[in-house]
């Protein structure tokens, strides 16, 4: 049981990372002109990032608890899914929020 914990933790990682990559390929893909896509596609992940890493990271500053940390992750790991959408990758929101979805269960049932 220890080892599917460990391989859950590592999969919030690699998810918190793919948050920052989808929304860096969004912004690039959706905007025109290079300070649009420099902002979007750069500095929307980056504040991302620093709102993650001051609220919600398990070493935050910050840390919020209960239903204000549940919308945190809900906003956090739901916005990779709408912006996959507004590409037009259905399957890879699919696929991303599936696996998002079982993450965050797992994370709550085993209390991590």
């Amino acid at each position: 049981m220890e080892v599917l914990k460990v391989i859950n933790l590592g999969l919030r990682f690699l998810l918190e990372i793919m948050v920052l990559v989808i929304l860096c390929y969004w912004g690039f893909k959706v905007s025109e002109g290079t300070i649009l896509k420099l902002i979007l596609g750069i500095g929307l992940p980056i504040l991302i990032a620093v709102i993650w890493g001051m609220f919600g990271a398990p070493k935050a500053a910050y840390l919020l608890s209960g239903f204000p940390f549940l919308l945190l992750e809900i906003v956090v790991f739901g916005l990779p899914i709408i912006a996959l959408l507004i590409l037009d990758k259905p399957m890879q929101a699919s696929i991303y929020g599936i696996i998002t979805v079982i993450n965050l269960v797992l994370m709550k049932f085993w209390n991590q």
